[in-house]
């Protein structure tokens, strides 16, 4: 198992490799941190000045159905001259310059933002090149009617990701309920969310209060993603108050985080039923949403 206390496959440390060698031959990086490694690793000698956090391959345990996985990454810039060190990555995700994954399925994928829009692009095989591909990724301001959820973490979730839930199996104004996509994969989730809409959540709960995802690179890029593309990325209430992703500071390279990103028609009443609520409240405020997204 690594850091995180998830199972690894051979394809995980291979991807691992991969992935530090490239990005350690290319002479511009200070600071590299992995899922798959228990410290950071600091160039030595002759390196550059940008720090990245990946997850090289997403979704591994999806791998012996034939899943889509992915690797995710987020890239800050060194802010001075000092000798590389953890702190130089250990900073609110509002500071990165970069951020995107890659998405391995019936296509291969790379989604990018350099902070100003989401571009999209495709591997050609036959000139071994990313051909970007249409107009900036803009989630729908009403798209599709999806949710996306671990929906067995039912019981142990606060009251006010339960009952966000059942309005969406159970919409009270009559509307048609949503559907529910789960496939597991945060790549193929969050992909999915930005093309289509809808909402992707993987909150807090009883078992895993700090929430499950990790912060550096897996809750950082997808909230910079979400937010560029118009949408809206939130811890949720998290330690105390209702936190926007991009705000959140880490103290450690493997911290994790609770995640509810999408389209701000679905994430934002959802956000809304913290009003008033503290980890005491057993049942959701209606009210509007006066913390920071």
């Amino acid at each position: 198992r690594n850091k995180s206390g998830d199972q690894v496959k051979k394809l995980d440390l291979l991807a691992n490799l991969f992935m530090i060698n490239a990005l350690r031959k290319s002479h511009v990086c200070a600071v590299l941190v992995s899922e798959e490694e228990p410290e950071p690793l600091i160039m030595k000698g002759h390196h550059g000045k940008f720090c990245v956090a990946f997850d090289p391959l997403d979704g591994s345990s999806n791998i012996d159905c034939n899943v889509s996985t992915g690797t995710i990454f987020s890239i800050f810039e060194k802010k001075t001259f000092a000798p590389p060190a953890a702190s130089d990555i250990l900073r609110p995700g509002k500071e990165m310059v970069a951020a995107g994954y890659c998405m391995y399925g019936s296509a291969t994928e790379l989604v990018m933002t350099f902070g100003q829009g989401v571009e999209r692009f495709i591997l050609d095989p036959s000139l071994g090149e990313f051909i970007h591909i249409g107009e900036s990724i803009k989630m729908p301001l009403n798209g599709k009617k999806v949710y996306s959820v671990n929906e067995g973490n039912y019981l142990k979730w606060d009251p006010v990701i339960q009952d966000a839930v059942q309005k969406f199996k159970d919409p009270k104004d009559g509307s048609k309920p949503y559907s529910m996509r789960y496939v597991g994969s945060m790549v193929s989730d969050v992909h999915r969310t930005m093309i289509y809409g809808g909402i992707f959540m993987y909150p807090a709960d009883k078992k895993s209060r700090n929430g499950k995802l990790r912060l550096l690179y897996e809750g950082f890029p997808m909230a910079l993603l979400a937010e560029q593309a118009g949408g809206v990325a939130s811890a949720g209430y998290f330690k105390g108050q209702v936190r926007r992703i991009l705000d959140l500071v880490p103290r450690t390279i493997h911290e994790r985080c609770p995640v509810i990103l999408g389209c701000k028609r679905d994430v934002k009443p959802v956000l809304a039923g913290y009003e008033g609520y503290s980890d005491a409240t057993t049942k959701p405020n209606s009210g509007g949403l006066k913390s920071k997204l």
